[in-house]
C-alpha cells in the first residue's frame, strides 16, 4: 500500500509540475484520494512526516540568524499580528457557525482556540516555495522565516503548557548546550564530506527530538535548537546542503498525512472555505504591519503573501485540545481542510508573485516610509562595467577571474546582506541587493552595465533575472550558469551564453591545471 500511494503521489506531483504548479499540491490531493479509497493508513505515512518535519526544523536552525529574530519587526511584527488575527477570527467563527449548525459549538471559549490555531501560517509551505524559487537567503526569505520561527516557539510553548506534562527535572541541563558547541562543531568537522556528514545531522536531529521528548519538551523545538547549536559556520552550511533534498522527500508525507485527517462533508466544506475567504486579510495586515516597522513595500509584499496560508503547527495545537476535549473531532477535519484549500489558493500566488508584485510596484511603492531600515537602502556601485550576480563559490570565482581586466569597473551582487558583507570585508566590492528587484535595477543603474553574469544557484531565477533585465532596457551580453541542457537551451534562446557547471567543469578544471603547470614547470619554448 505504501509503494502505491508513493507511485500516486508521483504521478500527482507531475501532473501538477507540468501545469506549472508545485509538485506538493499533488501531494497533498494523493492524501485525501488515498482515504477516499481506503488505501494505506496515517500510521503508515506518519513516521515519514514527523521524520520530515524534525529535518525541517534542523535545518532551520542551521541557516537560523538569532540576531534575525531579535529584531523588532520580527518578533513584533508576529506578536501584533497574531493579535489581530485572533481578533478578528473569533466573530468570523461565531458568526459562520450560525451557517453551519453541524459545526457549532456551545462554549465560546471554543472559538479562541480555534481562531489561535488558525493564526498560524505554515512553515513547511514557506520553506518549500523559498527553495522552489531560490531565494533562502534574500531579506524578505528572512523577514517571513524568523516570523515563523517565533510563531512555531509560540506553538510549543502552548502545547507544553497544555501537555498537562511536566518538564523534567533534568531540563537545566539544556543549558549547557552551548558549553557542547566546540565539541560538536569538532565532530562535524571531522565527519569529513561523506555519508558520515549526512548520518551526522540525521542523528543530531533524531538524537535532539528525542532528547527533548524525553524531558517532557517538545522534539521538534529539539531538533530546531539543536541546529541553532551547529549552525553559523562553513561546515554547517555543507550540513544543509547536503540535508536539503532528503528533508525534502520525506516531507512528502507531511502532504500525504493531511489527506488522512478524515473525509470531509458538505458543511465542513462551506465552512473551510469560509475560514479561506477570511485569509485574505492575512497578506494586508502583514503588508501594513512590515511597512510601519520600515520595510520596503517589496519586502513587506513577497513576505507577506509567503504567510498567506493555514499552518500545519495550528493543526497540531486543534488536534491537542481534540484529544483534551476542548474542540469536537470535526474541527480537526475541518482545519485540515481549510489548510489544504489555502495551500491551493497560496501556491500559485506566490509562484507568480514577482510578476504580480511588479504590475503594482507603483502603488505599492507610496506607502514606503522615509525612514526604512539600513538594509533596505540601495548601494551606490559607482562607475561599474560588469556585475556578478550571486556570489557564491561560482560567483566569487568569476569575479576574482574578471577583476584584473575591469578593475574598480566591477561589482559583485549578494542577496544575503550578512554574505555579502562579510565578502566586502575582504576587500572585494560587494553590495546587498537583489537581482530580481526592479527598483534594485532602477537605482542602480545596472541596466547600464556592459557585461552581467548571472551566477544564482536555481534556474527558475536566472531567468526572471534575464527577463527584468531586459524589461529595464539593458542591452548589454548576458552569462549565466546552468546545470542541464533544457536549462542551457532556454537561456539560449534569449541571446545569453551559457556555462553548463556540470558539462564544462572538466574543462575548466583542464584549463586550470594546465596555467598552473606551466607556472611551476615552463615548457622549453616558455623559457626560451
Amino acid at each position: 500500500m505504501l509503494a502505491l500511494i508513493l507511485i500516486l503521489a508521483l504521478i500527482s506531483g507531475l501532473v501538477f509540475r507540468t501545469l506549472g504548479f508545485p509538485p506538493l499540491l499533488g501531494y497533498l490531493l494523493t492524501g485525501f484520494a488515498a482515504q477516499a479509497w481506503g488505501v494505506g493508513s496515517s500510521e503508515a505515512i506518519e513516521p515519514f512526516a514527523e521524520f520530515g518535519i524534525t529535518l525541517l526544523l534542523f535545518t532551520i536552525g542551521l541557516k537560523l540568524d538569532l540576531n534575525k529574530l531579535a529584531a523588532p519587526q520580527v518578533w513584533g511584527v508576529t506578536l501584533v499580528q497574531m493579535l489581530i488575527s485572533v481578533l478578528l477570527m473569533v466573530p468570523v467563527l461565531l458568526l459562520a457557525m450560525r451557517w453551519v449548525p453541524s459545526l457549532a459549538i456551545e462554549d465560546q471559549s471554543v472559538a479562541w482556540t480555534l481562531a489561535f490555531a488558525l493564526s498560524f501560517s505554515s512553515t513547511v509551505f514557506a520553506v518549500k516555495i523559498f527553495d522552489t524559487r531560490g531565494e533562502n537567503a534574500s531579506f524578505h526569505a528572512t523577514i517571513a522565516i524568523g516570523i515563523l520561527v517565533i510563531q512555531d516557539l509560540i506553538a510549543v510553548v502552548y502545547l507544553v503548557a497544555t501537555s498537562g506534562k511536566t518538564p523534567s527535572i533534568y531540563t537545566a541541563g539544556l543549558l549547557l548546550l552551548p558549553v557542547l558547541r566546540p565539541l560538536l562543531l569538532n565532530l562535524l568537522k571531522r565527519v569529513g564530506h561523506g555519508e558520515l556528514l549526512l548520518l551526522f545531522g540525521i542523528g543530531m536531529a533524531i538524537g535532539a527530538h528525542e532528547l527533548f521528548e524525553w524531558l517532557q519538551l517538545k522534539g521538534g523545538l529539539g531538533a530546531l535548537i539543536c541546529g541553532v547549536v551547529l549552525g553559523s559556520t562553513a561546515k554547517s552550511n555543507e550540513l544543509y546542503k547536503g540535508l536539503v533534498q532528503l528533508k525534502d522527500l520525506f516531507l512528502i508525507g507531511f502532504f500525504l498525512l493531511i489527506g488522512y485527517y478524515g473525509l470531509p462533508d458538505f458543511d465542513m466544506w462551506i465552512m473551510a472555505i469560509i475560514l479561506c475567504i477570511a485569509l485574505l486579510l492575512r497578506p494586508v495586515s502583514y503588508f501594513i504591519l512590515l511597512l510601519i516597522f520600515r520595510l520596503r513595500a517589496r519586502t513587506a509584499f513577497l513576505s507577506g503573501f509567503s504567510l498567506f496560508n493555514y499552518s500545519e503547527f495550528g493543526l497540531i495545537v486543534a488536534a491537542i485540545a481534540a484529544e483534551a476535549g476542548t474542540i469536537p473531532y470535526e474541527w480537526l477535519t475541518t482545519l485540515a481542510l481549510a489548510m489544504a484549500l489555502s495551500f491551493f489558493i497560496s501556491t500559485p500566488v506566490n509562484t507568480r508573485i514577482h510578476t504580480i508584485f511588479s504590475r503594482y510596484f507603483s502603488w505599492t511603492s507610496k506607502y514606503e516610509r522615509e525612514n526604512r531600515l539600513p538594509v533596505e537602502h540601495f548601494p551606490d556601485l559607482g562607475d561599474i562595467s560588469v556585475a556578478v550576480m550571486g556570489m557564491g563559490r561560482v560567483g566569487l570565482g568569476a569575479y576574482n577571474y574578471l577583476l584584473p581586466f575591469y578593475t574598480d569597473r566591477i561589482v559583485g551582487v549578494e542577496e544575503s546582506d550578512l554574505k555579502a558583507k562579510a565578502i566586502s570585508e575582504t576587500g572585494v566590492h560587494c553590495v546587498h541587493g537583489d537581482a530580481t528587484d526592479q527598483a534594485f535595477w532602477l537605482h542602480t543603474k545596472l541596466n547600464n552595465c556592459e557585461k552581467i553574469f548571472v551566477c544564482l544557484s536555481n534556474h527558475r531565477e536566472n531567468l526572471y533575472v534575464v527577463n527584468l533585465a531586459r524589461e529595464n532596457g539593458f542591452r548589454g551580453d548576458f552569462a549565466v550558469v546552468s546545470r542541464f541542457p533544457d536549462e542551457e537551451r532556454e537561456l539560449n534562446e534569449l541571446g545569453c551564453v551559457t556555462f553548463n557547471l556540470y558539462a564544462e567543469a572538466g574543462h575548466g578544471f583542464a584549463e586550470h591545471a594546465m596555467a598552473q603547470m606551466d607556472l611551476i614547470n615552463p615548457s622549453p619554448s616558455q623559457t626560451s
